[in-house]
């Protein structure tokens, strides 16, 4: 159980942001394009460059080595991004049969190759390979955006199970106001790279 904090986090034209995640707890954030979404999540990955500071349980990201943090604070980006031809390759640690038939996936996805996944299938394919990681803290880029609504509901799904479960703090990316709506306890605006409370406008 952990929650993660940001701090006067800045990059690029986005902050400074301070902003807290309770573990358990779900907080989204729309936008337009260009606003700084996924320039936020990156830094909070610490994957750029960036000002401020993150924890996470307390555990600030300057005093831990970035593999370590990027594994407890996992970034799911909204294109997936594959570094061998066979599914299998990207999962080392196995994988959950369950969460497989949860995601409405058959359990020889994981032998198939990369190349004949659909782009709905790889972006539930690398979900999944992230959470086999077993993330404290999960980083949404609009996970759903490239799914059909029976596969959203899958991933929605699974991924509420996961924060309950494991108490698990999200921050999540979307443009449906629906979704944010089902799976948010918080949502935020990001506006000329700030966070503002509440409904776009």
């Amino acid at each position: 159980m952990a929650s993660l904090r940001l701090h006067q986090l800045r990059t690029r034209h986005v902050g400074p942001i301070d902003l807290g995640v309770d573990a358990g707890e779900c907080v989204c954030i729309q936008g337009t394009s260009g606003s700084g979404k996924t320039l936020l999540l990156r830094a909070v990955a610490d994957l750029d460059p960036h000002h401020g500071e993150a924890w996470l349980d307390g555990q600030a990201c300057s005093r831990v080595p970035a593999p370590q943090w990027r594994r407890s604070v996992a970034l799911v980006a909204a294109e997936s991004h594959w570094w061998s031809e066979q599914v299998a390759d990207h999962f080392a640690q196995g994988v959950h049969a369950a969460w497989l038939e949860e995601l409405g996936l058959p359990a020889a996805a994981i032998d198939w190759e990369v190349s004949r996944c659909s782009t709905g299938e790889r972006q539930r394919l690398s979900l999944l390979r992230t959470l086999m990681q077993g993330p404290d803290a999960l980083l949404l880029d609009e996970p759903t955006g490239n799914l059909d609504q029976e596969s959203t509901q899958r991933v929605e799904t699974l991924l509420g199970d996961y924060r309950r479960q494991r108490r698990a703090a999200l921050l999540w990316v979307s443009h449906d106001a629906g979704q944010i709506e089902r799976v948010a306890g918080r949502s935020f605006v990001m506006r000329d790279g700030k966070l503002v409370e509440g409904e776009p406008g």
